[in-house]
């Protein structure tokens, strides 16, 4: 994984856990339930964000890519590489 993406997904990760406590906050406080829910779904579309982000930069330096030499880190076969997006697809819509 490229540092900037890594960088970009570890910061995705602690706004998350700072989203989790807020939630787990507003439980404890007892907030309205339709505002806990809205901060529920906030988390939801930023953890689909971040696997989406993760999918992509899998299929773009894994599948399809090359390392920082120029070499392709695997050689997949045209049916190899379509077994590996059917996986991983499957693995991330579960």
């Amino acid at each position: 994984m490229q540092e900037k993406t890594k960088q970009d997904a570890l910061n995705r990760i602690a706004r998350m856990s700072g989203q989790v406590n807020g939630i787990k906050k507003m439980v404890e406080d007892e907030r309205y339930c339709v505002d806990i829910l809205t901060q529920v779904s906030a988390l939801r579309a930023a953890l689909d964000q971040l696997g989406v982000i993760l999918l992509s930069t899998h299929l773009e330096n894994c599948v399809y890519g090359h390392d920082e030499k120029g070499d392709h880190p695997h050689n997949f076969t045209a049916e190899e590489r379509k077994e590996e997006i059917r996986v991983t697809l499957n693995r991330f819509l579960k």
